[in-house]
């Protein structure tokens, strides 16, 4: 690991077990918002194990049954595994208040990913921040409802 990834790594490890050991604490009633953003769980199939993988994220925007994600891990030079994990397998699981839902995961691209990101930075500037940090187009990810 490069020596500029060890504080969003450390940072992303100590950020979702905080969350985690929260939830745990409050019966899931808190925190329902980190950062002024809806907190969910994503729920992945590994590419390599084929076991199903759960992550504590946030979403910059949730509308019209769509969840936007952003796999920014900080500002880290490679993406987070669950993102290599849903282009793998593009078949996910949100739950979130408790409620999950079957979706489907894809990468915006193009102009829907150039927008998307304008209202993303536009509102979270850390997001901007973390693009400065890091070599990598930092993906945009909408899931949808499945079916």
């Amino acid at each position: 690991m490069a020596n500029k990834d060890l504080v969003p790594t450390v940072g992303a490890w100590v950020l979702e077990n905080t969350h985690r050991a929260l939830l745990f604490a409050t019966g899931g009633r808190w925190p329902q918002q980190l950062a002024g953003m809806p907190t969910l769980e994503l729920h992945v199939t590994g590419r390599s194990s084929g076991e199903r993988r759960s992550t504590l994220l946030t979403a910059p925007i949730i509308e019209d049954g769509s969840v936007v994600l952003v796999a920014s891990k900080g500002g880290h030079s490679d993406h987070p595994q669950w993102y290599k994990n849903l282009v793998v397998n593009p078949e996910v699981e949100i739950t979130i208040d408790g409620v999950t839902e079957a979706m489907v995961a894809r990468t915006a691209t193009g102009d829907e990913r150039a927008e998307l990101w304008t209202r993303i930075t536009g509102k979270f500037k850390n997001y901007a921040g973390y693009q400065a940090n890091t070599d990598r187009e930092i993906p945009v990810v909408v899931c949808e409802p499945a079916g």
